[in-house]
């Protein structure tokens, strides 16, 4: 760890900044692991668990004579699932959780399966129809607590009558290739799917029905987390055609998927659970202010320039270099902070993530420009179909890059970040982190 002590500009160099840069990107994911978020959610007394998550305060009844049951999707779901098991222990009777490949917890209580992401796989669909198993037959008695953080719209598979899986998983990647956001794409897979847009509850009624969030979507809309299994959104397909036709996709989609949407309805539940509630365990505020905690342990000023980015990948990451340049003349280190979820238009066949092409385009900004580092890293430890969490972006990136035979300005425009980062070094390697609060960029202006 680098000590506050060493904060001034003439104690710093571009190595020594990236190490520090790192050290409070570590201690951040560690402050908003999806465990210690559950556990800070309150205490339980007797049958009575007193929940207090952001503005939201309410008391959940805990089954005395029915079964407690968890399921759940995502690339945090283990995470929380540990979390719940660490609060409330032998009462938990049965569970079933997906999550991706690689990102699984220590669990005692709740089975955890994994699966494909960002594509469904078959491991997707077996370990789906797994949980609508392990939900079957509840009765009003009962209590079923469900986990969703980003990354369950691709973990839970079941696709609507007439739809194939690699049907679904091609028009996932045609989605994921385009502008859309978050939200449309979501809001696609929703008319895709038997169970998203609410319709898990027609699987969970009567019994009472917690959902615990977290949250990876710019808006703060909680039905488009995971596209909202819980969450009831009535509409008649119209939407889903709409982002189909606003970005001009449909005839990349498979005939079947063009169908459905065409005839598309989702509808409220037929039966309404005994009781209903969500609660939203951490999301962009949560880390924000985790950054901020760490700022201060570190006796560096937090200078926001982006709270709720969004919008191109590479607008936001020259907004983000513009911000440093401006800063960098100051005579004390300041940490810089945007947080948000950024879209990238996919159009080369290269491997990258919207991250580290955020960082390689931020690179091409501040090229020459001294006393300036950044960094971007998507906060569940992935980027894109990569290993990498993010990267990093200083002013003798692109220099060092040409050096070594390396062209930036292709790399970008064939999206092929990854392979140019690694050569240089600037990588950013977490490995699962058990969050998923959209990406955060951190720049140190020196």
């Amino acid at each position: 760890m680098i000590e506050p002590a060493c904060s001034t500009a003439a104690a710093l160099d571009t190595k020594r900044a990236k190490q520090w840069l790192r050290q409070i990107l570590h201690e951040t994911l560690d402050e908003v692991r999806g465990d210690r978020l559950v556990e800070r959610l309150g205490p339980v007394s007797g049958d009575r668990w007193s929940i207090a998550a952001g503005h939201r305060r309410f008391e959940w009844p805990l089954p005395t004579e029915g079964r407690l049951i968890v399921v759940g999707a995502g690339k945090a779901c283990a995470a929380l699932a540990r979390g719940l098991e660490r609060v409330l222990g032998d009462r938990i009777d049965d569970g079933c959780i997906i999550t991706k490949y690689g990102h699984r917890e220590e669990l005692a209580h709740i089975r955890q399966y994994e699966a494909g992401h960002p594509l469904p796989d078959g491991a997707g669909v077996a370990a789906t129809a797994e949980l609508l198993r392990t939900v079957s037959g509840l009765s009003a008695n009962d209590c079923v607590i469900v986990l969703l953080t980003g990354g369950a719209s691709s973990l839970l598979v079941a696709p609507v009558e007439g739809v194939s899986l690699a049907e679904k998983a091609a028009a996932t990647d045609t989605l994921l290739r385009s502008r859309a956001s978050i939200e449309e794409i979501n809001c696609v897979r929703t008319a895709l799917s038997r169970i998203k847009g609410g319709r898990l509850l027609d699987y969970l009624a009567p019994a009472s029905v917690l959902t615990l969030l977290l949250s990876d979507v710019p808006r703060g809309d909680d039905g488009a987390i995971g596209s909202g299994p819980t969450i009831p959104r009535r509409t008649d397909g119209t939407d889903a055609a709409e982002i189909v036709r606003r970005y001009g996709i449909k005839a990349k989609l498979p005939a079947s998927v063009r169908a459905a949407l065409k005839r598309g309805r989702i509808d409220s539940p037929a039966e309404q659970p005994t009781r209903c509630e969500t609660a939203v365990v951490g999301d962009r505020t949560t880390l924000v202010r985790a950054v901020a905690d760490a700022a201060r342990r570190h006796a560096l000023p937090l200078v926001p320039v982006d709270l709720r980015m969004s919008g191109d990948t590479h607008a936001a990451a020259r907004v983000m270099a513009d911000a440093l340049i401006n800063r960098a003349a100051d005579e004390r280190p300041a940490l810089l902070i945007s947080a948000g979820e950024t879209t990238l238009e996919v159009t080369g066949g290269g491997r990258g993530g919207r991250n580290q092409e955020f960082a390689l385009v931020a690179a091409m900004a501040l090229e020459e420009i001294n006393g300036a580092v950044m960094l971007a890293a998507g906060t569940d430890g992935t980027d894109g179909p990569t290993d990498a969490a993010g990267a990093f972006a200083d002013g003798t990136l692109c220099a060092r890059a040409r050096g070594i035979g390396l062209d930036p300005r292709a790399a970008i425009a064939h999206n092929d970040s990854n392979p140019l980062l690694a050569r240089t070094g600037d990588l950013i390697h977490t490995g699962p982190t058990g969050t998923n609060l959209m990406d955060v960029v951190l720049g140190l202006a020196f």
